[in-house]
């Protein structure tokens, strides 16, 4: 899928990339091992762009947005629980039993935040925001998604500017143990 544009076209083709990956793991029968190589890769895109949406698109809401203090408010701790779904996933291989559980309650939180997000804050966010603030956003959206954790951090902050701060050097640290470990990959 073609990444690009402004925030509100790279957030929702991150969207469809995490849905394919789950329709991955749903089509394979339980106790799979690629199931886990898909919910790592799950893992790894969602903490980009939840740290992405943090760093820059709440930020934006609570400026532009009505209400958006509270929709901000709400939407970060939406992550936090999909976070800490995905930190417990983390430990688990595809023939554990708490596996299927835990990716079952991810893809519901997920796709009850991106149903949210689709429906409620993107439409409010396209009415307050000129076009040019759009593609701006877009912009910080994608260089902070290069730059983001791969692996679920739950402690870290979630607000600038500690997270601007943070992120780059947790995501250095992760991408290396991702690529020494394998991590995603097929084997």
């Amino acid at each position: 899928m073609a990444h690009g544009g402004n925030v509100i076209d790279e957030l929702v083709t991150d969207h469809r990339e995490v849905e394919d990956i789950f329709g991955r793991i749903e089509a394979l029968p339980s106790g799979d091992k690629d199931r886990k190589v898909y919910a790592d890769q799950a893992t790894m895109e969602l903490v980009r762009h939840s740290v992405a949406e943090e760093a820059y698109l709440y930020p934006a809401v609570r400026e532009h947005v009505a209400n958006g203090d509270a929709t901000a408010d709400k939407e970060i701790e939406d992550h936090s629980r999909a976070e800490r779904i995905m930190k417990d996933l983390e430990g688990c291989d595809a023939d554990d039993p708490e596996f299927d559980r835990l990716v079952g309650m991810l893809m519901n939180e997920v796709r009850s935040h991106i149903t949210d997000e689709e429906a409620n804050l993107f439409p409010s966010l396209r009415a307050a925001c000129s076009a040019d603030t759009l593609d701006q956003l877009g912009d910080k959206v994608r260089q902070a998604k290069k730059m983001a954790p791969t692996r679920p951090h739950p402690s870290a902050p979630d607000t600038p500017p500690a997270n601007k701060l943070l992120a780059p050097g947790t995501g250095m640290v992760d991408r290396l143990r991702d690529a020494l470990t394998g991590r995603g990959k097929h084997g």
